[in-house]
């Protein structure tokens, strides 16, 4: 059944609640460079959110480069295992400014939590930072089957939480993952440039801007 009761806060992962971001182009700059394909922080942007195949096939759209599936399932495998290899350095120390905080006061204040990410390695990103507790659920990519800009990550996390999506408010930090809370009519709050993040009903730079009085303000407003 779904609760009426009060807002449901749903995170993404990556650049929202730790910088794994950060391996992520570095990881991807090294494949496309591989395949001779030119790779900056702007094409790094429209690869947030994106799933990894989908994010490979763009690298190659981009380079107009054409390989076998052997080959591109390789690449995929070895871009993940430099990835994780980023990974499993990780500690506490790599959540990002205020995000802790924010977690606690939305746990403190018994609001349902979930995470949404199209990382397949988020429960062990998640571990690793020590973060898994303030969780009520986990979506990631080994649950869904539509990358985002589809809100099926969003939708699923709903769902689990048992609230309606109108009740949800979700924190992103890619222009596909806002789109996707958009579509699901969720508000969205875009963690980030507001210049990349214009379509985000909410826009901060990072959670050390949100107080306890702007969640309020977020858990009142209504689209």
């Amino acid at each position: 059944m779904k609760s009426q009761f009060k807002k449901a806060f749903i995170f993404d992962l990556d650049g929202v609640i730790v910088d794994t971001a950060k391996f992520h182009f570095l990881a991807w700059k090294n494949l496309a460079e591989s395949l001779e394909v030119s790779f900056s922080e702007e094409e790094n942007e429209q690869l947030k959110g994106v799933s990894r195949i989908n994010s490979l096939q763009k690298i190659l759209e981009w380079g107009n480069k054409s390989i076998s599936e052997d080959k591109f399932n390789s690449l995929m495998a070895q871009k993940n295992e430099e990835y994780l290899a980023f990974v499993d350095r990780m500690s506490p120390e790599d959540i990002l400014p205020g995000v802790l905080e924010t977690l606690t006061y939305l746990k403190e204040n018994n609001y349902p939590i979930a995470l949404g990410s199209a990382s397949k390695n988020a429960r062990h990103i998640l571990t690793k930072v020590g973060l898994t507790s303030y969780f009520d659920h986990i979506v990631d990519g080994n649950e869904v089957s539509k990358a985002k800009p589809d809100p099926e990550v969003f939708l699923k996390g709903c769902e689990l939480l048992g609230v309606e999506p109108e009740q949800a408010i979700v924190f992103e930090d890619s222009q596909a993952g806002i789109k996707a809370a958009n579509t699901a009519h969720m508000l969205s709050v875009g963690i980030g440039d507001k210049a990349v993040l214009s379509e985000a009903d909410f826009n901060f730079e990072g959670f050390t801007e949100l107080t306890e009085d702007t969640l309020k303000t977020l858990t009142n407003f209504k689209k």
